[in-house]
C-alpha cells in the first residue's frame, strides 16, 4: 500500500472511529450522570470502552494473569498513547482510581468522565500538588483501594519505556499492596502523539506475574523490578538505560539494551 493510500485509510478509519467515540461518550455521560455509586459508574464505563473498540474493530485482547485475583493492587503500565487509558479501562475489572494529568480535567466530555469515574489529577509542574495528591493515594492504597498508574508519567512519538516516577512503588510499598505490570501494545502505532487521526490495528493487553511489595527493600528497587517485568513482554528499548555509546565506525546496536540482559 502506499503512503497516499495508507493516508486516505487512515482518515476515513479515524473520521469513523471519532464517530463512534463520540455517539457512545455523549449518552454515557448522561448515564454516569444519574448514576449514583462510583462503582457502578466504573462498570458501565468499562462496557462503553469494550463496546468503542469492539466497534471500531480492534478489541482488546487480554493476556497473561487475572488482574482481578490481585486485586486490591497497583497497577503499572507503559504509556504511549492517548488511547491507553480506555485500553485499561476496558481491560480491568472496574475498580480502579487511575491518576491522571491535570489538564485533562479541562477537556470537554472527558474531563467530565474521569472526574465522574473517580480519577485522581496531579498538577506535575507544582510540587505541593504533587505531594498531596501523593498523601491522598496512598490513603486509598493504605483503605485497601487498587489504584492505576502510567509511571511515565507522559508519552511521545519515540517509542521506548521512559524513565518511572516513584509514586505509584511507594503507595504500593507504603500500602504492602502487590505491583501488577502490564504491557500494552498496539496503540503507539493505532494512535501515536501528534496524530488526529486512528489507524486500524489489534491492540493487546499483557498482565505481567503480580510482584509482592513486601519482598523488596525500597520502592526503588521495586520499580526497578517492575520495569525488568514489563521490558520482557514489550517490543521497545529501555529509554532509562540506553546502550553505551560505540566507539567511531562500529555499527550501533538495532535497540535498546533490555535491563537485566546478560
Amino acid at each position: 500500500m502506499s503512503a497516499r493510500q495508507w493516508l486516505l485509510v487512515r482518515v476515513v478509519y479515524g473520521s469513523y472511529a471519532w464517530t463512534v467515540l463520540l455517539a457512545i461518550c455523549i449518552p454515557l455521560c448522561l448515564v454516569l450522570a444519574i448514576t449514583p455509586r462510583l462503582h457502578l459508574r466504573r462498570q458501565v464505563a468499562r462496557g462503553a470502552a469494550r463496546l468503542f473498540f469492539g466497534t471500531i474493530g480492534s478489541p482488546v485482547r487480554v493476556e497473561g494473569a487475572a488482574a482481578d485475583a490481585h486485586y486490591p493492587c497497583v497497577v503499572v503500565a507503559n504509556h504511549a498513547s492517548y488511547l491507553d487509558g480506555i485500553i485499561l479501562t476496558a481491560a480491568l475489572p472496574a475498580g480502579f482510581t487511575y491518576l491522571v494529568k491535570h489538564e485533562m480535567a479541562a477537556v470537554p466530555i472527558a474531563g467530565f468522565i474521569l472526574r465522574r469515574l473517580g480519577s485522581a489529577f496531579v498538577n506535575r509542574d507544582d510540587m505541593r500538588h504533587r505531594k498531596r495528591t501523593a498523601r491522598s493515594l496512598v490513603s486509598l492504597a493504605v483503605r485497601g483501594d487498587a489504584l492505576g498508574f502510567f509511571p511515565e508519567g507522559t508519552f511521545d512519538e519515540r517509542p521506548g519505556l521512559k524513565p518511572f516516577q516513584l509514586g505509584a512503588f511507594s503507595a504500593a510499598t507504603r500500602a504492602s499492596l502487590p505491583i501488577v505490570p502490564i504491557v500494552i501494545r498496539g496503540s503507539r502505532a493505532k494512535l501515536p502523539a501528534h496524530k488526529l487521526f486512528a489507524a486500524p490495528g489489534p491492540l493487546h493487553v499483557r498482565i505481567c506475574t503480580p510482584l509482592d511489595s513486601t519482598r523488596h527493600e525500597s520502592a526503588r528497587e521495586l520499580m526497578h523490578a517492575t520495569r525488568r517485568a514489563m521490558l520482557e513482554h514489550l517490543d521497545e528499548p529501555d529509554l532509562a538505560h540506553p546502550p553505551a555509546a560505540t566507539s567511531r565506525g562500529a555499527a550501533a546496536p538495532s535497540r535498546a539494551r533490555r535491563v537485566g540482559d546478560g
